[in-house]
């Protein structure tokens, strides 16, 4: 099972904004689309960052409301941990889990192509749980 089945299944449409976007247009959009997290792109569409409600609220704690007019290059998340549709969505929860993270940008050659959220992961990891579970009960069945 790999993040290709959950971006099959999800879809690969991702939000994103430029570097230079204000983090007041940023908190429009992430209320508007009722997500929690955007990914800030260069105008060659190469990831940049990310920033999420909890980048925000951290940033509004140590610079207070006039950060809204700064752009989102300044208060974004710019180290940002990618993963690629071939990763084994077990290893990407592990990932998630010890990274401390919800949401994960997928990359092919640099390129992004998906964004999986813990929710996700967490999701495909119980379908397969409830498969395996339900292959036991028959083949039990059959004995």
């Amino acid at each position: 099972m790999t993040v290709r089945s959950i971006l099959d299944e999800k879809g690969r449409n991702v939000i994103t904004l430029g570097v230079s976007t204000s983090v007041a247009d940023a908190l429009k959009l992430l209320e508007e689309k009722a997500i929690g997290v955007i990914l800030i792109t260069n105008s060659e569409g190469r990831l940049e960052g990310i920033l999420s409600e909890r980048d925000i609220v951290r940033s509004l704690a140590r610079a207070g409301a006039g950060m809204l007019s700064d752009s989102v290059a300044s208060h974004m998340t710019s180290n940002v941990v990618t993963c690629s549709e071939s990763d084994a969505v077990i290893g990407v929860m592990e990932v998630m889990s010890k990274g401390r993270f919800r949401h994960l940008p997928v990359t092919d050659n640099g390129k992004l192509v998906g964004l999986i959220s813990i929710g996700d992961v967490v999701k495909r990891r119980l379908q397969v749980v409830e498969k395996e579970a339900e292959d036991i009960r028959s083949y039990i069945a059959t004995i």
